[in-house]
């Protein structure tokens, strides 16, 4: 007797069941050949969710779904490296859990990607940069092993800016990946392969990392949602280091439900972290569900709306908060003066923390080394010289100037000075307000290589995000539109410590408008 497809996936299954019971093969034969053989599609976890719970599909499935979509798409660059069996056995795990009736992790069968500078245990970690090729991570980071403990599935690593530093995902050792609304132009940096993913639905929903926007600023040139939370929420162990005082680890999903799902899962206070905060995890769900537009303040400051701001942009901004205002919020004018001192501030700082934080990689305990030495001293020069990236040797040596004799007090020490100084004039703004918004990006979408050769015109993409993470407030970026090229427009959010929950109820209020 020959067997179908779907008859002999039940038998399959049902022998990795527990005891090969029949009731595990019942239970399977309920996945129906539709979802198997059709494109997966979910229009949230929630949804995905239910259909895993009522058996209407399973985790293999899904993840088989996932899978084949990454394979047909490898000319996008999005993935580093791929979990093939690793995910599909996972998938096959938790199908079994579900079908002894244990019972389901809050994320169960939910399919994600994740930045290549976040540890999982066995996997390759590359931060996107040649110096760290063929190194595997030893341990788990905090916030991989909570996704697992509810019962995430990764699918694999994704590309980046080596070492997360850049705004377009062009300074990476694997190439640059493309926007998933224009192969020509760029995703954003440098979590532009975890936005990418997220867009291009190649992963329901993604970690990325956000030192001075590089979680929000690809969300907005994606079209999706991107949240940074306050410094601390989440614990940065397991995230490779660039700028320790800024790091923090942040959601990309399609949804705000999806990444205040996210959020709850991996916040909270870690031992292995000391700057991890003990502030309590709220539900955001019920937070986001208590946030109405009636009788809401939202700051609006001049300054991140110049005469420079490109106008597909500032129009389709502007047509989201007329939006919230129509719903019954209060638009109210505000100032930040000291804007325009954001970027300067930021990448003195940052650079200074990346100098010392990638003088760990040295050729000597891991990573690349070059073959081609006569002594210690030129094995650790040509190591980093052929290891690292130009965009990482820049910021290298501005760090290391920075911190030099006779310019500590000029650079570094004056900017930690402009750095309290917007920590103050926020928490000011933050006391008249609830939120504060305006664009993500002062330009969308740009052409790769475009901006290759102007270092500092690069910089200024992140002109709008850099002053959330200086004062380390939580922020995120939610679609606004699209700008008269078709191409995506984000609209930034910015709340007070803690505040994601607000921020998450005022983002999915600008989704619902959108939506209709």
């Amino acid at each position: 007797m020959k067997l179908n497809y779907m008859q002999l996936f039940v038998i399959i299954q049902a022998k990795r069941c527990p005891g090969g019971k029949l009731g595990a093969a019942v239970y399977l034969s309920r996945v129906t050949i539709n979802s198997l053989k059709k494109a997966v599609q979910f229009s949230s976890y929630q949804n995905l969710r239910k259909r895993l719970l009522e058996h209407e599909t399973n985790c293999e499935a899904v993840v088989r779904e996932y899978l084949k979509r990454i394979r047909d798409s490898h000319d996008r660059n999005v993935y580093i490296t791929v979990f093939n069996e690793q995910a599909l056995e996972r998938a096959r795990e938790l199908d079994r859990k579900l079908a002894a009736g244990r019972e389901p992790g809050k994320l169960f069968g939910l399919p994600m990607a994740i930045k290549d500078n976040i540890s999982i245990k066995g996997a390759p970690l590359s931060c996107a940069s040649k110096i760290l090729s063929n190194y595997t991570a030893v341990y788990n980071a905090t916030a991989v092993e909570r996704l697992l403990a509810e019962d995430a599935v990764f699918l694999g690593k994704v590309n980046m800016d080596e070492f997360a530093m850049g705004s377009s995902n062009e300074n990476s050792a694997f190439g640059p990946v493309p926007n998933p609304y224009d192969k020509s132009k760029v995703p954003g940096g440098s979590s532009g392969g975890s936005a990418a993913a997220v867009a291009g639905d190649l992963a329901m929903a993604a970690l990325g990392s956000d030192t001075g926007g590089s979680v929000r600023q690809p969300a907005g040139f994606c079209n999706v949602v991107g949240l940074k939370p306050t410094y601390g929420r989440i614990s940065r162990y397991g995230l490779v280091a660039f700028g320790s005082s800024f790091d923090q680890i942040g959601v990309l999903s399609k949804n705000c439900d999806d990444a205040a799902l996210v959020l709850g899962v991996i916040a909270g206070k870690d031992a292995a972290d000391t700057t991890s905060s003990h502030h309590a995890v709220p539900d955001y769900a019920a937070e986001m569900g208590g946030v109405s537009a009636n009788g809401l303040k939202i700051g609006i400051p001049k300054e991140y709306f110049p005469e420079s701001l490109d106008k597909g942009v500032s129009s389709a901004v502007k047509a989201r908060l007329e939006e919230l205002r129509e719903a019954g919020a209060g638009l109210v004018e505000i100032t930040l003066p000291e804007s325009d001192y954001a970027i300067a501030a930021y990448y003195i700082l940052t650079t200074a923390e990346a100098s010392s934080n990638l003088a760990r990689f040295d050729g000597a305990r891991y990573g690349y080394r070059s073959p081609d030495v006569e002594n210690l001293e030129r094995m650790y020069v040509k190591s980093r010289t052929e290891g690292f990236g130009s965009e990482v040797k820049r910021r290298i040596m501005l760090g290391t100037y920075v911190l030099s004799a006779g310019y500590y007090d000029t650079y570094y020490k004056k900017a930690q000075q402009v750095r309290r100084v917007f920590l103050n004039r926020y928490k000011e703004a933050l006391k008249e307000v609830d939120v504060i918004a305006g664009p993500t990006s002062p330009f969308p979408p740009f052409g790769i290589g475009d901006k290759m050769d102007n270092p500092l015109e690069m910089y200024l993409a992140d002109v709008f995000t850099v002053p959330a993470s200086i004062a380390g407030m939580p922020a995120l970026s939610v679609p606004a539109g699209f700008d008269g090229s078709g191409l995506p427009v984000g609209l930034q959010l910015i709340g007070n410590f803690f505040d994601e929950g607000k921020l998450l109820g005022v983002a999915r209020t600008v989704q619902r408008a959108q939506d209709g």
